[in-house]
């Protein structure tokens, strides 16, 4: 007997399960244990970024399994399916990392290629790293099917003389290290101790930032994401987030129904008020850029500008991800920007409730440590910043939580290198000086090619106590767990022949993060004269394989380094074929 709830007619999964030409097709599904009941009802597309790569990912195949239980309790029939992940904290400081930003794109494609090759009807994500979250929800949005998100958790804190450690303080141990500060014994039980659970790094880097962006968004039940990942509790989400998704079909509530400008908004409220990644100034432009809606880096920055800052997460605060689980979590967050006006309650979510609706539920309350009220934050201002002028005529992004008023702005000669290992090097053998503005090149999404996170570089340089004497800039990344006064994304890249390109050593640079502008003390007629000079971009080592493709294919990082046209060049839409 077919399901009643749900029209096939309607539905992509009719393409391969509906009719006598589709016999061939019902053929496999059988061959697989499938009963007819099944193959007649909707077919959801369950995919995880399993993998053995880190902890980050491993918890991901065990969760799945809850959620084709939800999908089969809401009268679906779930179809597990996996793609890759490149998890940072292993691809970190060195060739590996070029892989990373590139990698979330091609999970975008590969989950669509896997939906729409196969005709599922709708898609449950589980992802548990810096770029398999946006990923998963890009390819969400670009699908434009019903769809929910689900973040693998955090992983726990590990405890080190009486003290919660992350891998942060392990990336900068090294710089203790390099500098004697410690030795080859402490360094080797701070390792050993550091990690010690599956989960993705357990305080608020890009991996927690964009689950974090997955609740307000709307594609992810609220409260989902808090639990660190090796909590049983969470299946009891991942159930409910199979159920959701059968309840979205019914209703015909689609990603693109839930991301919307407004949500947008909200999710860039939540970085900023938490002090999140300066990665979310690169995905939210991406996910938005799947939807067809203009949302650039500019955009991101401006609701960071006028967001408080009142969530006192790690790197540039004192608590971890469970800690703000264990307070209430991104619920009671939301509760308090919408307490102060800045959410739009009105849009839509996974459980096909309004935002507003599903706060008016929420029950906690700032505990005034994790989670500060609204009225009185921790500064008037969101955690990451915008920059803009001269030196970045395409904008700029900056974390400036933890940091004083004094210690946003900076002044100083600049010292150019022309890739990560050279500027490592130089700090590794401390041949740079207190005061220099250090500018790291050719790094962005074409010229790296792949646009790298800088974290060993400058955990090196807070390891070495200097990382609020010097500051860094780049047309590369920063990872979430970077702290001082580390200037990213600066655009037009190198590559592209952006003034990044043009700066020479001893050449003053000016940062200012209370008023936004980034700057090079030359004339524009000397900056003209050096771009006529200028010998075009630097030559690099990856003239075949997928990086080359995505150094051709990949745009600024202002609109989020994206691969293809995006929704506004769609002719159709992959559920209505």
């Amino acid at each position: 007997m077919h399901n009643t709830r749900f029209d096939k007619s309607r539905l992509p999964s009719r393409h391969v399960t509906e009719g006598p030409a589709r016999a061939a097709h019902r053929s496999y599904l059988y061959a697989m244990g499938l009963s007819e009941e099944e193959i007649h009802q909707p077919l959801v597309g369950v995919a995880t970024c399993w993998n053995e790569a880190a902890p980050c990912n491993i918890s991901l195949n065990r969760q799945a399994q809850s959620v084709k239980m939800g999908v089969k309790k809401g009268g679906g029939t779930p179809r597990e399916f996996t793609t890759i992940t490149v998890t940072d904290g292993i691809a970190m400081g060195h060739e590996g990392m070029r892989s990373s930003l590139a990698s979330r794109d091609a999970i975008a494609d590969t989950v669509e290629l896997t939906m729409r090759g196969h005709c599922y009807d709708a898609l449950v994500g589980l992802a548990g790293c810096d770029k398999s979250l946006p990923g998963m929800m890009m390819a969400m949005v670009r699908l434009n099917v019903p769809s929910v998100f689900i973040y693998g958790g955090s992983i726990l804190p590990g405890r080190y003389q009486g003290r919660d450690i992350t891998v942060q303080d392990m990336f900068e141990a090294a710089g203790k290290h390099a500098a004697g500060l410690i030795s080859d014994a402490e360094l080797d039980i701070m390792e050993r101790v550091a990690c010690p659970s599956s989960g993705a790094c357990g305080a608020q880097y890009t991996a927690n930032t964009m689950a974090c962006v997955s609740e307000a968004i709307g594609l992810a039940l609220l409260n989902s994401s808090g639990a660190p990942a090796p909590y049983e509790s969470r299946d009891q989400f991942c159930d409910a987030s199979g159920v959701a998704v059968m309840n979205l079909i019914e209703k015909n509530i689609r990603a693109r129904d839930i991301v919307t400008r407004k949500s947008l908004e909200n999710a860039a409220r939540v970085v900023a008020c938490t002090g999140g990644s300066t990665n979310g100034g690169l995905h939210l432009p991406a996910i938005a850029h799947e939807a067809g809606i203009d949302f650039d880096l500019f955009d991101v920055c401006d609701i960071f500008h006028d967001t408080p800052y009142f969530v006192n997460l790690r790197p540039g605060g004192e608590y971890v991800a469970k800690d703000l689980y264990e307070v209430g979590g991104i619920p009671v967050v939301m509760k308090e920007l919408a307490r102060a006006g800045l959410l739009h309650l009105d849009c839509i979510t996974a459980s096909g409730r309004t935002l507003g609706e599903e706060l008016e539920e929420i029950r906690g309350e700032p505990d005034g440590k994790v989670i500060h009220p609204v009225a009185t934050p921790l500064t008037q201002t969101g955690g990451v910043v915008g920059l803009k002028g001269n030196l970045a005529p395409d904008g700029a992004i900056v974390k400036v939580a933890g940091m004083s008023e004094a210690e946003q702005v900076f002044t100083g000669p600049a010292r150019v290198f022309e890739c990560e290992e050279d500027a490592f090097a130089a700090v590794q053998a401390r041949t740079y000086k207190e005061g220099e503005v250090i500018v790291i090149r050719n790094e962005g999404p074409a010229g790296g090619p792949g646009m790298r996170e800088m974290l060993a570089t400058t955990a090196a340089l807070s390891g070495q106590g200097m990382g609020k004497k010097v500051a860094l800039i780049t047309d590369g990344r920063f990872s979430g767990a970077t702290r001082g006064f580390c200037v990213g994304h600066v655009g037009p890249e190198a590559a592209h022949g952006g003034p990044i390109a043009l700066v020479r050593d001893g050449d003053m640079i000016t940062l200012n993060a209370i008023e936004g502008t980034i700057s090079v003390d030359l004339s524009d007629e000397e900056l003209a004269r050096r771009k006529a000079e200028w010998a075009g971009p630097r030559n690099t080592d990856y003239a075949s394989g997928a990086l080359w493709k995505y150094a051709r294919l990949v745009g600024s990082a202002r609109y989020g380094a994206v691969t293809h046209p995006g929704a506004q060049a769609e002719t159709h839409i992959y559920m209505d074929q």
